[in-house]
């Protein structure tokens, strides 16, 4: 069976991760390196 879903504690804050979006947005990352870059800082990728 495969975990869809990771549990991370960090002291008093807890977070849950979907691995099924993490595996697509690695994905998107390897196919478009560029493009996830300037999505994060918010800018126009040139034409």
């Amino acid at each position: 069976m495969e975990e869809k879903h990771r549990l991370i504690i960090e002291g008093n804050a807890f977070y849950e991760i979907d691995l099924e979006c993490l595996k697509k947005k690695e994905e998107e990352k390897k196919e478009y390196p560029e493009e996830r870059k300037t999505k994060r800082t918010g800018k126009r990728a040139r034409e």
